[in-house]
Order: C-alpha cells, then structure tokens, then sequence
C-alpha cells in the first residue's frame, strides 16, 4: 500500500485572489509564488459564500451553506456535522488531525452565553491545558478574537483561548493591546487602517507560524497528518505591525480602474445595505455593524494606504508560509506532504467605490487564490475551471485513499490537476441568506459562476445582476434585464436549477454576529 500523504491546508480571511505577485498586482508574496511555480493554481476558484462563518463551514464539510445550515454569520456549525467533515474522517482513518489559528466554526460576539471555546463568554470555562478536540480535529490551538477592533472591548481571560492568553501575558493589565490600537505615524485617515505598535513577534501571524511549526517538529514521525492553518489576516481592521506595515509604499500600489460608487446602475439591494440600519437589539453588536463593517468613500490617498497596509498583511503571512515550507523540509516531510494555500473569501478594497465585503459579489470577493503543491502535484500548471473551497473536503478523502461520502457537494480536484478525461468543471456555486439583523431586511442571494459569466438572483424580490466576464471583466454592465444577457441568464438560471444536493427548509436562528 502506498504511503498516504500528509496534508496541510494554509488559508487567510478575507484574501482577494487577484493579490498574488502571481497575478500581477504589486503585493510581494515570494513564497505563493514559489509554490504556485512548483504546484497548480486554480485561477478561477471562487468561496461557497462571501462571509466567514458559512464559507469555512463549507471548507470543513464539502458542503454548501443553504445544506449544512450556517447560511450567514451568527449561525453556529452543528458539532455533528462538523466532526463528520474531512478532519473527522481522515481522524478516524488514522490521521493525526491539528487546527491552528482562526477556525470561526462557532460564534464569538453571542446574544446568549453558549459553551462552545469560540464563544467569548464560553471560552472562559475551558481550562488552560484544553487542546480539543473540536469538529473533528484531534489537536487545536484556537484564536477566538480573530480581529481586533476599535469599536468593541479588548477581551482578557480567562475570555479566549490560546492566542488570547499568549497576548495578555506580554504584558500587564492589557498592555499588549494598548500596543496594538497605537498608531505610529503617518497617519492620513483611511479607514481602519494604521501603523499598528504591537511588536511582530506577538503578532497572530507570526503566532500561528510558531505553534504550527512546534507541532510539526514534535509530531509522531511514523503517522500521517492533515493540519488546517488559519491566519485571520488581511480581514480588517488593517493594522498590519512594522516593518511590514510600510514593506509597500502607497504611491506604488495599484488601484482599481473603476473606483467610484455606481450605484444607480446595480440592483437595489447595493443601496439598500448601504443606507439601512441593522435590525438588532445588542448595542454593541450595533455599533459595530453600522461603524466596524461600513466605510465611508475614501480618497485616493487613503485608499492607498489601506492597500499598502492590505499588502503588508499579506506579505506577513507569505513570510510565515515560508517558514512552515521550510520547516518541512528540514524536517524530511516535505516530499510526502501537500500543501494547498486559499482563503475564505475576498475583500472590494476599493474597487466600484465598495470597501470589505457585503452582499455585492463582485469578484474582489467572489474569487480566491487556489495553489496546490507536493509530490505529483504538476508543476507550473493553471487550471482555469470554475471551482470552489466546497472541493477541499472530497479532495482530502481523495488524497487519503477514502471513499468520498456522497452528502458532500463538491468534487475532488484530483482529476483536474491531473487532466483526466471527464473532469472539466460547468459552474460553481455561492449562496448567503442575509438576514434582517445586519441590513434591515431579509435577502437570499444565489450565485451562479462559469468560466465566462456570473449571476446573482435574489431570490426573495426576482432582481439579480449578470456580468459576461470575458468582454466585461470589471463587471460594468450588468446584463440581467437586457436582451444581450438573454441566453446567458437562461443558461445561468438553469444551472442554479441544478444545484447539488438538498437545501434546507429552514435555517438555524442566528444566535450573534459573528
């Protein structure tokens, strides 16, 4: 029998896919780079939904949100059909599992006090040895506070797991954090964005790298392993730490062509989630809805400097996928181990005058990078096929010579990568119920992807928006109700139509914000 390979999952939060050096842009990932040069990269690999919680939920259980449930943030993952996801099955088939960084597979900001580690009132019942497990991965070590923000209160344990601890113990009465919100100079006043004071050593990203790496030296040699590792960076706030705050200058940054708010020219719901007011009881959860996830139009001077810190982010975490790549190697893993890097879903910064994300699916959000690398991983290759991260789970049983269980929506991207016959790909899907607690409305926003068009249909009013992605590709004319998207939107609709798998009647009640 063949030796089955390790698997290591690297993903980042909110990671535009065009923000590769790969891809063109002016952001330095050396090491992406390397590894799509010595792997495969999907260059059309989109989320199973625009928000955090339902797309990694999909990650874990090959399933998409409207199927397992956690349909928007807020919803917590049933532990039942988490552990049932790929970490839970390579477990029991004899892989040591580990998760490291920011699973987000529960909610954190909660009405109601739940007693799950991500909760920030439940976390505090975990003792401090408490390593997992959790949804299915044997060993974990978790940030609950993924992203720290201004406009809500610093947690201090016993609130938070292990990263949280880490922080607080740097030093005295929070001090750590008050490093953190100082901003060093320049500061132009671009939205959430400064010259953080917090050192890079305790920065999550470079936390992250440390326990995954200790983990991967101290490991029982003679068993494979499947590792999720997560780095809740480039999610805003952007306040990426020196020096790699100030790696991009901002007057050598690129910006969007088309960066000016064209609203009258979209569906109602672009205005509608920009104008109304959350429907929502918690007054933090409030305040933070209406000042942490909104941003006014920024200048040209502020959006580079939000890019340049973006980028910086970025580079960070490149850095830190270094450092893991080359732990595996010195260690003598790398020749049995594949790596794949991706992330949750995108951000606008800045492109259609539109700032972190929200029910607009242009592809700053829509699309993430996809690289897959290891032993007979073709090197080089680009695959162009409308995928999704719903395929990392089968891909996994794949991998790991398990039969992929036949709830799971997505398809292995084995065959693709190695250009069996058959294998090519129609469309892709993404799907967010957007309740009435973060714009004032209901929404049920579909998405339909193919290697040349896009729709979005909202179900509940019958409006949508369609885009030709080859002779429109920064989604300008939105063809929906025009007679030259007529063909298109027939074929779309009947792909939406065709959807795998059952959607659920009705949804879990949102329990928080996120």
């Amino acid at each position: 029998m063949a030796k089955r390979p390790n698997i290591i999952l690297i993903t980042s939060d909110q990671h535009r896919g065009d923000c590769f050096g790969f891809e063109g842009r002016a952001v330095k990932t050396p090491h992406l780079d390397l590894m799509a040069q010595a792997g495969t990269r999907f260059s059309s690999c989109i989320t199973p939904s625009v928000f955090c919680q339902p797309a990694r939920a999909s990650i874990l259980t090959g399933m998409l949100p409207y199927t397992h449930g956690v349909a928007d943030n807020g919803i917590n993952l049933d532990p039942a059909t988490g552990e049932a996801g790929f970490a839970g099955s390579l477990a029991r088939a004899g892989y040591d599992t580990g998760f490291f960084g920011k699973a987000h597979f529960s909610t954190r900001a909660t009405y109601q006090p739940t007693d799950t580690p991500e909760c920030k009132t439940g976390s505090r019942s975990y003792p401090e040895d408490w390593n997992g497990p959790y949804m299915g991965f044997g060993h974990v070590e978790l940030i609950v506070h993924g992203h720290l923000s201004k406009a809500r209160a610093n947690p201090m344990p016993p609130e938070g797991q292990h990263y949280e601890r880490y922080l607080s113990s740097r030093l005295p009465d929070g001090g750590a954090y008050d490093m953190w919100a100082r901003e060093l100079p320049p500061v132009t006043g671009a939205a959430q964005t400064w010259h953080s004071g917090l050192p890079v050593k305790w920065h999550s990203s470079t936390w992250i790298g440390d326990r995954t790496i200790d983990w991967l030296r101290n490991r029982k040699a003679d068993t494979p392993f499947c590792a999720w590792v997560s780095f809740p960076d480039p999610h805003h706030a952007f306040d990426c730490p020196e020096p790699w705050s100030r790696l991009h200058a901002p007057e050598a940054v690129d910006l969007p062509d088309h960066r000016t708010m064209d609203l009258d020219r979209r569906p109602w719901w672009h205005r509608a989630s920009l104008e109304g007011e959350p429907i929502v009881d918690d007054p933090e959860i409030r305040q933070y809805r209406m000042k942490g996830q909104r941003v006014s139009p920024q200048t040209d001077v502020q959006l580079r400097d939000m890019t340049a810190n973006y980028y910086g982010m970025i580079s960070l975490i490149d850095h830190t996928v270094g450092r893991i790549m080359e732990t595996l190697a010195e260690t003598g893993q790398a020749e049995n181990t594949i790596v794949i890097f991706t992330s949750d879903h995108g951000d606008m910064l800045g492109d259609h005058g539109l700032y972190l994300k929200g029910p607009t699916f242009y592809e700053g959000v829509l699309r993430v990078g996809m690289i897959v690398q290891g032993p007979g991983i073709p090197a080089g290759k680009i695959i162009a096929d409308p995928v999704s991260t719903l395929d990392l789970a089968p891909t996994f049983h794949d991998l790991a010579g398990l039969a992929v269980p036949p709830r799971l929506q997505g398809t292995s991207l084995a065959p693709l990568i190695h250009g069996a016959s058959g294998a090519a790909r129609d469309a892709a899907y993404s799907e967010w119920f957007v309740h009435k607690s973060r714009f004032g409305f209901d929404m049920d926003l579909r998405l339909v992807r193919t290697a040349t068009h896009k729709c979005t249909f909202e179900m509940l009013s019958g409006a949508g928006e369609l885009y030709d992605l080859v002779n429109d590709p920064t989604e300008m004319d939105n063809l929906f109700d025009d007679p030259a998207g007529k063909s298109a939107r027939k074929d779309l609709t009947e792909l939406l139509q065709a959807r795998p798998g059952k959607i659920l009647d009705s949804f879990p009640p949102q329990i928080g914000m996120a």
